[in-house]
């Protein structure tokens, strides 16, 4: 069975901001005992709604004085002459939230934003490297005290009765199956429902969740004049319950393997982090030799005594399972870690892994099976991958496509070399490069159907003294949907029933009104651009140079006007 740690944030949007100007002054987080006390004086954050400017957030001295969340400022400012305010910065306040629950990873590999102010991480079988969860709580709430944040902690068998506990009974854990009896007590405030549900409860004398227990389902949806709010408090019961399901979407993807290592003192050198590289390297291969599997992605994280993590990952274009190999990728990444204070945590991840090709290497090249060795080109690939990045070295490899343009792609070195294919085998001469797209060049021509005479290309013009082809290639017709078809008229109308029934002692202006939009409802219709057919010659000109032209269309092809001709290449 699944368990769920939910770690809340009081005033998080206050907590971001202080900790943001103690960064900008250069100062540590949490505040040093030495360090004299920051004034302490009302404070409130605000935000621009429908209602006007309004309080967002307002901290322990302002709510003393009256001033609360939703309050407009004109009235706040009244309550609190002297109160102080700012804009608040929701995109800031998740990036920043985002950055602390990339940092809580390495107490859970699953973590997941709940809500504007608080994580969900799921513990499952993690309990046991802390001493059971109370031991990992005690953890958690030390980690975060170190650093400063304020916190409430819960963890229950689903993520909506730990959220209750944190926000309700902050410290709690309720075991597996508990949920109903540990519930029943906590005020429905808990449920993560809108205020405006939770005034609908409370005006029914509803104010604790276990109310809701024997209340039929029917009669409690009925009791609320929308369909959605009374949906709302059913899902969110059912959720806190185990009786439904409630998805949660985590931060980072789960790694399929991870190990960490602790540093008893903080890491700040280069060789700390090497040294604890190849230690876990060297335990993590070890993990995969044993399952006979190899890894395509590995990232390397440092967990910071103050705050945050820092991450890099490599990918690999086969499994691999190599201490070494995998370190001299990471060799050249490990420069962009900053160890800031120290560095307390360090832990690897093996993403995609899969199973490996252990076949035996041939004696010499002689006895090989191919001409190239696949595992020094995925090397070679990973080398590449490391430090130029991904992407930058790419192989064009052919696809079936009998146009030019089309026939082959561009994709991302792998460690495979491009194969050539039968098809091309079977085509003609084919320049090394391609102009894309082709140019619009003059021609002139013997015969219509015949090759160039004469042809100018960017100003220059060119008398053909050799010439061979034509090469055709037919339009790919499979690819292409059917346009339909131009109508000479407007659906159902004839005009030549219609211009008898037209009354000449009818109004002059209303008949070339509708003549005029006749005329319209025809020009809208355009007429199909269809694929034609090509005729490719390699020509020569008096100057040796060769160029790859063709004629797009032929004579009379019912697809169009005149054939066109360009040059779609030139031979070295």
């Amino acid at each position: 069975m699944k368990r769920y740690l939910s770690v809340w944030f009081p005033d998080w949007a206050l907590t971001r901001l202080r900790r943001a100007k103690r960064r900008q002054a250069g100062k540590s987080h949490p505040r040093h005992k030495d360090e004299a006390p920051e004034p302490v004086y009302p404070f409130v954050l605000i935000e621009e709604g429908a209602h006007g400017v309004s309080v967002a957030a307002a901290n322990p001295s302002a709510r003393k004085l009256g001033v609360h969340e939703g309050l407009g400022l004109p009235d706040a400012r009244a309550r609190c002459p002297y109160l102080k305010y700012e804009a608040i910065d929701r995109d800031a306040d998740r990036q920043a939230l985002k950055a602390i629950g990339a940092w809580m990873i390495r107490v859970a590999p699953l973590v997941a934003i709940d809500g504007s102010d608080g994580l969900m991480l799921e513990t499952t079988g993690c309990a046991h490297l802390y001493g059971g969860e109370a031991g990992m709580l005690e953890t958690v709430s030390a980690l975060l005290d170190r650093d400063g944040l304020p916190h409430q902690l819960g963890l229950a068998g689903t993520p909506g009765a730990a959220s209750a506990l944190a926000h309700t009974r902050p410290g709690s854990c309720l075991a597996q199956g508990g949920e109903a009896d540990g519930l029943a007590e906590l005020p429905v405030t808990a449920l993560r429902l809108s205020a405006e549900a939770v005034g609908l409860l409370k005006r029914f004398g509803l104010i604790r969740i276990g109310q809701l227990y024997g209340i039929d389902r029917k009669a409690l949806a009925r009791r609320f004049q929308s369909t959605a709010i009374a949906d709302a408090v059913l899902v969110r019961l059912d959720q806190a319950l185990g009786l439904r399901h409630e998805p949660v979407h985590t931060i980072m993807p789960q790694a399929e393997l991870t190990c960490k290592l602790v540093c008893p003192e903080p890491l700040l050198a280069k060789e700390g982090l090497v040294a604890g590289l190849e230690t876990l390297a060297g335990q993590l291969c070890k993990v995969l030799s044993a399952r006979g599997e190899g890894a395509r992605g590995y990232t390397f994280h440092a967990f910071l005594a103050e705050g945050g993590v820092r991450s890099v990952s490599i990918s690999l274009a086969r499994p691999v399972r190599t201490a070494a190999h995998v370190l001299r990728l990471f060799d050249e990444k490990i420069d962009r870690i900053d160890p800031g204070f120290g560095i307390d945590l360090l832990m690897l991840e093996a993403h995609r892994t899969g199973p490996m090709d252990v076949s035996v290497p041939a004696l010499s090249g002689d006895l090989a099976a191919g001409a190239h060795d696949p595992v020094m080109l995925s090397a070679l690939a990973d080398r590449l991958t490391a430090r130029l990045g991904g992407g930058i070295v790419s192989l064009m490899r052919q696809v079936e496509s009998h146009v030019p343009e089309e026939a082959e792609v561009r994709g991302a070195f792998d460690g495979e070399l491009a194969t050539s294919t039968s098809e091309a085998k079977r085509q003609g001469p084919r320049p090394l490069r391609l102009l894309e797209p082709p140019e619009v060049i003059k021609v002139m021509a013997e015969v219509p159907d015949g090759p160039p005479l004469r042809f100018s290309w960017r100003r220059i013009s060119h008398e053909v003294v050799r010439a061979d082809g034509p090469e055709r290639i037919a339009p790919e017709w499979w690819r292409h949907d059917a346009p339909p078809q131009k109508a000479a008229n407007p659906p159902g109308i004839d005009r030549k029933w219609l211009a008898p029934k037209l009354d000449p002692r009818a109004d002059a202006e209303l008949i070339a009104q509708a003549w005029q939009e006749l005329e319209s409802i025809d020009e809208a219709v355009p007429f199909p651009s269809l694929p034609r057919a090509r005729d490719y010659y390699r020509v020569e000109d008096a100057a040796g140079r060769r160029f790859w032209l063709f004629r797009d269309g032929l004579y009379g092809d019912g697809r169009g006007g005149s054939p066109d001709w360009y040059i779609h290449g030139l031979f070295a």
